[in-house]
């Protein structure tokens, strides 16, 4: 057998070929107590989660019944503290809806065209420039761009658009927007530029033009990786408490006509944020509240659903 004395430097690592007992046991000892400490931090965060949707589950189960979840889904009266307590939720659960889509409409459009500008266009000292510029919006506190929505940007829609009040549903999904808009540039980006060089320089060695390449090679590619940054970014949106507690103008109500996103409406999270705090524990409304954590979960759940499903199939096509 080969005997070394002395270390071999390979690769700029001072490691012996031959290792002795002792180095061989620490080797395994610190293999073991890695794997068992990331393990337990996996196992940690998953039981975080589930004891979450456990507590809020439980809390909730004793509010519902076919009666109230008919009424919770079917009335717009949100009366939990009157003499005749109603618990209609349409309204609140309408308006959720309203400002997320309202938000995506305006993000998804802005953050992968910033994206693919990103990736594709801009030279690469202005993309390492301005991207971690526009990483820091999304490290902003939620209140500040909820004071900004209140003091700036809702007198400004009232006087210019001639509205009753800028405390609207306009108002919070311009407000998400913004706030979603880094988390899809982010992740979109990413995907683009995971796609690598040879596919595009293989694109056109086949003729195709820089926009033929963009938007029928490289975009369909990155697809999951879009439709993450999408997923990830209306989770942000439907999440949000602060901005629509303050932007939204908490009114229950479904706006008539339907269409009509200058009408303030009430979410779910700032119903939820508004709510919990005067409310007495173990009431009608205190459960009833999670109630409306529980529907929000469920929201939730779908959306990764869905968003699962959609990645799925992307991966059957390539």
């Amino acid at each position: 057998m080969l005997k070394i004395d002395r270390p071999v430097n390979i690769g700029n690592f001072d490691r012996p070929l031959q290792l002795t007992a002792g180095q061989d046991m620490a080797g395994f000892l610190y293999k073991r107590i890695g794997r068992f400490l990331l393990f337990t931090l996996t196992c940690a965060s998953v039981l975080a989660v589930f004891l979450i949707f456990i507590f809020i589950i439980t809390e909730a189960s004793s509010f519902f019944s076919f009666r109230r979840l008919g009424e919770m889904l079917s009335s717009t009266r949100w009366a939990p503290e009157s003499l005749r307590p109603q618990f209609g939720a349409l309204a609140i659960i309408c308006g959720s809806l309203y400002v997320t889509a309202g938000a995506l409409i305006l993000a998804v459009p802005a953050g992968v065209m910033s994206a693919m500008f990103l990736s594709d266009i801009a030279p690469f000292s202005f993309r390492q420039l301005v991207k971690p510029i526009i990483e820091i919006l999304a490290a902003i506190p939620s209140v500040a761009y909820g004071f900004f929505a209140v003091m700036i940007l809702a007198p400004w829609l009232q006087n210019t658009l001639h509205l009753p009040t800028g405390t609207n549903a306009m108002n919070a999904a311009m407000i998400l927007a913004i706030m979603a808009i880094p988390t899809i540039v982010s992740v979109s980006e990413d995907s683009l530029s995971a796609i690598g060089r040879e596919i595009r320089e293989g694109s056109y060695a086949l003729g195709a033009t820089r926009a033929e390449t963009l938007l029928k090679v490289v975009m369909p590619a990155a697809g999951r990786g879009i439709t993450t940054a999408i997923l990830l970014g209306m989770m942000r949106a439907i999440g949000e408490t602060m901005v629509v507690w303050m932007a939204s103008g908490n009114a229950t109500q479904i706006p008539s006509p339907w269409w009509d996103i200058s009408q303030s409406v009430r979410t779910l999270t700032a119903t939820i944020a508004g709510d919990m705090g005067e409310t007495a524990k173990g009431s009608d409304h205190y459960h009833a509240l999670f109630a409306l954590g529980a529907m929000l979960l469920i929201f939730t759940m779908i959306i990764n659903f869905v968003g699962e499903t959609l990645l799925a199939a992307g991966r059957g096509k390539h």
